[in-house]
């Protein structure tokens, strides 16, 4: 091991003994924490695996929060997102959840403390924890995590992109993986092994496109979109979490017209973080990620049956 991941991963195994030894304290809310999470840093699923859920949540009649930090937030109090607010208020993957599921999504660097305000304002059953597998000051009782293949074979920041190694995956109840071969991988976890399918949709296009993004994996999303077809001729990666500036739509103008390109197409996070800009980018198309799990009702039973046995709960 690199001996800077060495660092790093002493300082990650401290702080994980310190918790399970209970020096470190978490605290409880009074319903179920359903985390979803993952290992590495961005780009694994987790905001359009959240919606995913969301959905079969809300198919079962069951009421639900989401909890997030809210990244990129102007302010780390803790706040009710609206869903026609701005990404400086609420931070633009609170946004996209509020608006894809319409139901109440509350940030703020505490997630105890926003837990506590969704308890207070609203009646729902459960908690989603959005990002938390690393957050354990606060209890969850149900932890997902996000494995993107990369993943399994990545090494420990700050030479790779995992947040803790692998051996913390014996936290997990279940991890969310899309290559067959992870199951072999993984033997020996206790965890449920549940398969996805990522399917991104656009609405038909006519010629050929540049695409753009500001995410944690835009290489992914360039590859997979003449898959959706969308022929290319150009591409550009902006930052994660990328707010746009008038500069930002001027180069894309100028790209587009290089490029002899057609149209325009982004991820459903950068429209929300284009704001009014995206009217002077038309046409512009937006590419929408579904993760599909292959068996989910088994799962949602699986998930809710646990809560029931270690909460004492109904659905």
């Amino acid at each position: 091991m690199n001996p800077l991941s060495a660092i790093f991963a002493a300082g990650v195994a401290v702080r994980n003994t310190l918790y399970d030894r209970g020096i470190f304290k978490t605290r409880r809310l009074a319903r179920p924490v359903v985390s979803v999470g993952n290992i590495s840093v961005g780009g694994s699923g987790k905001t359009p695996f959240v919606i995913a859920l969301g959905e079969l949540l809300k198919e079962r009649g069951i009421a639900f929060d989401v909890l997030s930090r809210g990244y990129g937030r102007q302010s780390a109090a803790v706040a009710v997102v609206v869903p026609d607010g701005s990404p400086q208020q609420f931070g633009d993957e609170p946004l996209l959840i509020a608006r894809k599921l319409q139901v109440p999504v509350i940030v703020g660097s505490d997630r105890y403390q926003a837990g506590l305000l969704a308890e207070q304002k609203f009646s729902s059953q459960l908690h989603i924890l959005d990002d938390g597998f690393q957050h354990r000051r606060l209890h969850r009782d149900f932890d997902i995590v996000m494995l993107p293949a990369a993943d399994i074979t990545d090494t420990l920041l700050p030479v790779g992109r995992l947040r803790e190694p692998g051996s913390a995956l014996r936290r997990a109840d279940a991890m969310v993986v899309d290559e067959p071969d992870a199951e072999t991988e993984l033997q020996g976890l206790s965890a449920k092994l549940w398969r996805i399918r990522r399917e991104l949709e656009v609405d038909d296009v006519a010629g050929c496109g540049t695409a753009f993004c500001g995410i944690a994996r835009a290489r992914q999303f360039f590859f997979q979109l003449p898959g959706a077809k969308v022929p290319l001729v150009g591409t550009l990666a902006f930052p994660d979490h990328h707010r746009y500036s008038q500069a930002d739509i001027e180069h894309l103008l100028q790209l587009k017209a290089a490029r002899k390109a057609d149209f325009l197409v982004t991820t459903e996070k950068d429209e929300i973080n284009l704001g009014a800009l995206a009217q002077r980018l038309q046409p512009l198309h937006i590419a929408r990620l579904n993760l599909r799990l292959e068996d989910p009702a088994n799962a949602l039973d699986h998930l809710l049956r646990t809560l029931e046995q270690r909460c004492g709960c109904r659905f």
